[in-house]
């Protein structure tokens, strides 16, 4: 078996400034650590109990198939706050039929992302036992 010991996701954004901005000033997420220099430098992000890294440069978007999936405390108040940053918002907050809160927004190449809310009562939130 792996033994993984970190982790992270790597995006190669086409505007790698736009991309800092969007993540460091607009999403608000905590910075991990710096790397190297000049416009394609990289920038972690500290992402709950994962790391997002934006470095490097790409000349295509990015995938349909790539997702960001990030837990926040109340989604009402995500979409306010990002709203007010002028994040596109895709689909503001629904609770969807499974129980979570759920709304999408975009970053500046199109790589959806997903910000989830955990209901106080969703069957996520037991553990057996504690």
């Amino acid at each position: 078996m792996v033994h993984v010991l970190s982790s992270r996701t790597l995006l190669r954004p086409t505007d790698p400034e736009r991309s800092r901005r969007f993540y460091g000033e607009q999403l608000g997420l905590a910075v991990y650590r710096e790397f190297g220099t000049g416009p394609e430098r990289g920038t972690v992000y500290f992402l709950g109990g994962g790391f997002l890294e934006v470095s490097g440069r790409s000349q295509a978007g990015p995938s349909p198939a790539v997702r960001l999936w990030l837990q926040v405390v109340d989604a009402a108040a995500a979409h306010e706050e990002l709203l007010a940053k002028g994040v596109e918002i895709v689909r503001p907050p629904v609770k969807e039929p499974w129980g979570l809160v759920e709304m999408w927004i975009r970053d500046p190449d199109g790589t959806r992302i997903v910000l989830v809310e955990v209901p106080e009562d969703h069957p996520i939130r037991y553990r057996p036992g504690i």
